[in-house]
């Protein structure tokens, strides 16, 4: 295995550390992005979405944490697909994931800005996401077990803004006229159908996987990975479901959608000003900056990873006295800093994110699939109880991916430095550099970390 000899990552995570990383990485999803699948498919039809892709990620986690267990590695999808399909696999399985982790970041940090400006109208909205990004990368950097206490502390906080919205907004929230059959308005298929909210409800659950690039750092892997991953889905589950049925009911999905969903929708009902709002409002964001830190940890892992196994530039595997990859959490987190501060909120940022998580889920349910053939004596200590449920991943899997490419990356833009660039230009650009990269420079670093020179 690439990178065998290479420095190691500190042992210092358990089960609820795993859960925190896990759950923080998306509880961002459930206070901000998702919302745009209402214009997307309607309020029944982003219901109906986010109902698919539940099944959809709940097969999917169940899967992959087989291959965490079994395969604990920093690399998380890049090293399972490398294993099982070669290193052109294992390339483009961990482009998917930077693509994933690059982009939602700066998205994350934007939302951070927008609820800060709602809170505080005084502060630009823009200096606060540059400030929140530039912190959080310095808590990346002293140390994993404080890193991950801060994750811990920010889920727990987060989730009890989840708790106060659903138990508020319930009370107030109106299901009969909108939630009926007569809600789903644009049907199944076409432009403005379940189908196209299904980009939009993967928001609800994207990056859950991260957690497995802390693999290394975990120590009883064996025991902690599927505790931790597995509960972090069921609580996931439990949280969009409540999230997006509320927002609904309070009308969340009527009208332009907003950077700050939740207190928009309890401000329909309580005034922009009660302190309920205002409450869910300032928990928000200890959600988005759960998911902003979260996600950097997980983005610095992969890049690590990635240099490690020979893919990226060597100095990016460097190790500090701390412990911590430093310039794999500095060089990806400076590029997120440039987004942040260079691009304005839109679902282009959301949608690029969501490619790459599609794309990197597939990957990485062909890699069990194939594992499972080629390595059956692998030591698996947790196992998919059927093989039905990696193979209905795929299938939904193929099906979301379908729904990107068809239904949401057609038109859609990316504001850029004054400049609105069509967001599947710059999709084919950066697969098209990362191909040629692979090609000129990352397949001789991996041949040569792999021993072949």
């Amino acid at each position: 295995m690439a990178g065998v000899n290479a420095p190691g990552l500190q042992r210092r995570l358990g089960a609820v550390h795993l859960w925190s990383i896990a759950v923080g990485m998306v509880i961002s999803g459930q206070y901000f992005g998702w919302n745009y699948g209402f214009a997307a498919g309607g309020t029944l039809g982003l219901l109906i979405a986010a109902a698919l892709v539940t099944v959809y990620y709940g097969a999917f986690i169940f899967s992959y944490a087989e291959l965490a267990t079994a395969i604990p590695h920093a690399g998380g999808p890049s090293t399972y697909a490398r294993r099982a399909l070669g290193p052109v696999a294992g390339f483009l399985t961990g482009a998917a994931v930077l693509l994933e982790f690059g982009f939602a970041p700066p998205a994350i940090a934007v939302a951070t800005g927008a609820y800060v400006h709602f809170l505080v109208p005084e502060v630009s909205a823009q200096l606060a996401t540059i400030l929140v990004f530039l912190a959080f990368l310095g808590v990346n950097l002293i140390g994993v077990g404080e890193a991950a206490l801060v994750e811990l502390v920010a889920t727990v906080l987060a989730l009890v803004g989840l708790v106060v919205f659903v138990v508020a907004g319930g009370v107030a929230a109106e299901f009969s006229g909108r939630l009926s059959a007569d809600a789903l308005t644009h049907g199944f298929t076409g432009v403005d159908g379940v189908l196209a909210a299904v980009p939009f409800a993967i928001w609800l659950y994207l990056g859950v996987e991260g957690a497995a690039m802390s693999a290394e750092e975990v120590a009883a892997p064996r025991r902690d990975i599927p505790r931790g991953f597995i509960a972090g889905i069921l609580t996931l589950a439990t949280c969009s479901v409540g999230t997006v049925l509320v927002t609904a009911g309070l009308g969340g999905g009527e009208g332009a959608p907003a950077d700050y969903p939740l207190p928009q929708a309890l401000a329909s009902a309580y005034g922009a000003e009660h302190w309920l709002t205002r409450a869910v409002a300032l928990i928000g964001l200890t959600g988005l900056v759960a998911s902003l830190h979260g996600i950097l940890m997980g983005l610095s892992r992969q890049t690590f990873a990635l240099a490690r196994a020979g893919y990226l530039p060597r100095f990016l595997a460097r190790i500090s006295t701390r412990g911590i990859p430093h310039w794999a959490v500095l060089v990806p987190g400076l590029f997120g800093v440039l987004c942040a501060g260079s691009a304005a909120l839109s679902n282009a940022l959301i949608l690029l994110s969501v490619f790459g998580s599609v794309v990197m889920t597939c990957m990485s349910v062909v890699a069990l699939l194939v594992l499972r053939r080629r390595e059956p004596e692998l030591a698996r200590p947790y196992r998919v109880p059927s093989l039905a449920i990696p193979w209905s991943a795929l299938v939904l899997g193929l099906g979301a991916l379908y729904c990107v490419v068809t239904y949401a990356l057609e038109g859609a833009e990316l504001p850029w430095m004054g400049v609105t660039l069509p967001l599947p230009w710059v999709l084919m650009g950066l697969l098209a550099g990362a191909v040629g990269y692979y090609a000129l420079v990352g397949r001789r670093g991996a041949r040569a970390a792999d021993g072949g020179g």
